[in-house]
């Protein structure tokens, strides 16, 4: 497997504000100065929502918001690690003896997450201590992938104080399905482009996107945090069964099908029969459990036991129709997308637009992952300009993306903040983390101190 240590970049401290703020925290909390600091972007997903784990192509592009860590090898074996925000509580544990704790949505087990997949990768003991103080700047809990920058940033500090090298797309590998997320993909740099990055096999590919528009998120101000609320995991084994249905429809094995690209790659079908097939094959009533097992042909305590997570095995009622149309529809427009970037109409960008539009509408009704914060948001961004505005992220709260042509741009962002966020709830809300046109959001870097 080929290797390469993590982009480096010597720097003067002293010229960038934010840095030498964390460095002088840094030492008012450790009493020393950290060796290095490590960044991560967070992410915005232009389009291609809640398909990745069905096995689709997503559109994320990285934005200019960041994790930041400040890092001091120590040799104690002992992990600190500290967060400049005071919501975030310090934590400490041996290095050689790290548990996550799965049952609590803490902010130090995304950090644990990515050291503890380069220790187990490598097979490592008796390993160095490392002291860490967190700052970032990505809206937390708002779809923009903060934990997944965390993730990354772990990850990095964790091999450059090994002294280890991984190659970017292994580390893309190795980190995604292991550990918590499927967005690393910020190891590689990017330029004002999105990535298609595809899971079978995994592989990220650049998607121009057009020069005359922008890309603006603006936050609901609703938070949602997936890891505390059963509705992802939920639609996660909706779609897993509603594979599983389909496949027993079409006299596949389906004991083995997982996800709903399985299905389609074994049937070897366009993603518009797959459509026609769902329908055929799955009505719109919800299916309670026990007609999932008299179409599988399984006892109840079969399917509680062999299919269903711990935390789905209460659930009365599975929507398995309107689940996999929206998995089936979203994954034509990502390629639609991607298609219409690299051919570059004269209307790209209306027609773009029109793409998140009916994503937008797919993720309310079929998958119902919006809310009527976002639901707002969306028609204020269409109505001040934006040919398309969808939410991204997870949904139930969190950020909408909305393609808006530069030219419309100022008057674009100052409507829209009037109109939205001139409520006394929102208005508490940092201004940095309301409303904001997407800048290039760079790599994950290495930063050493000059």
């Amino acid at each position: 497997m080929e290797t390469e240590g993590p982009a480096t970049r010597r720097v003067q401290v002293s010229e960038h504000p934010r840095l030498l703020k964390l460095k002088e925290v840094f030492k008012s909390k450790f009493g020393s100065l950290p060796k290095f600091y490590v960044r991560a972007p967070g992410r915005v997903n232009i389009i291609g929502e809640h398909i990745d784990y069905c096995g689709y192509s997503v559109l994320p592009m990285a934005i200019e918001q960041d994790m930041l860590i400040a890092v001091e090898p120590v040799k104690t074996h002992t992990l600190q690690l500290a967060n400049t925000n005071p919501l975030y509580s310090d934590f400490s544990t041996s290095a050689n003896n790290t548990e996550i704790d799965k049952t609590k949505p803490l902010w130090h087990n995304y950090f644990l997450c990515g050291f503890k997949g380069i220790q187990e990768h490598f097979g490592l003991s008796n390993l160095p201590g490392m002291n860490c103080l967190v700052d970032g700047n990505i809206p937390p809990s708002s779809g923009l992938s903060s934990s997944s920058a965390l993730v990354c940033c772990a990850g990095l500090a964790t091999l450059t104080v090994l002294g280890m090298s991984l190659s970017k797309i292994y580390a893309l590998w190795l980190l995604c399905p292991a550990l918590v997320s499927r967005y690393l993909y910020h190891l590689e740099e990017l330029c004002y482009s999105a990535k298609l990055i595809e899971f079978s096999p995994l592989r990220a590919t650049d998607v121009k996107l057009p020069s005359e528009a922008v890309f603006v998120i603006a936050n609901s101000c609703v938070e949602m945090n997936k890891a505390a609320t059963s509705h992802f995991n939920i639609r996660v084994m909706e779609c897993r069964l509603a594979a599983k249905l389909l496949a027993k429809y079409k006299g596949l094995q389906w004991d083995k099908v997982l996800r709903l690209e399985e299905v389609q790659a074994k049937l070897g079908v366009s993603l518009e029969e797959m459509l026609l097939i769902t329908e055929d094959a799955l009505h719109t009533e919800p299916y309670s459990p026990e007609e999932v097992c008299r179409c599988l042909g399984i006892s109840l305590q079969e399917l509680r036991t062999q299919i269903l997570s711990p935390n789905t095995q209460d659930v009365l009622i599975f929507k398995l129709c309107q689940r996999a149309k929206h998995v089936y529809s979203e994954a034509a427009r990502v390629l639609q997308f991607k298609k219409m970037c690299e051919e570059a109409p004269d209307d790209m960008v209306p027609l773009l637009g029109e793409l998140m539009n009916q994503s937008h509408a797919s993720c309310r009704d079929m998958y119902e992952c919006s809310c009527p914060e976002l639901d707002q948001l969306v028609d204020i961004c269409r109505k001040f300009g934006a040919p398309g505005s969808r939410l991204t992220g997870a949904g139930w709260g969190g950020c909408t993306v909305s393609i808006v042509p530069a030219d419309k741009l100022p008057s674009f962002l100052a409507n829209v903040h009037e109109a939205y966020y001139q409520q006394s709830a929102r208005s508490l809300v940092p201004e940095e983390q309301r409303l904001f046109a997407t800048k290039p959001g760079g790599g994950a870097l290495v930063f050493l101190e000059a």
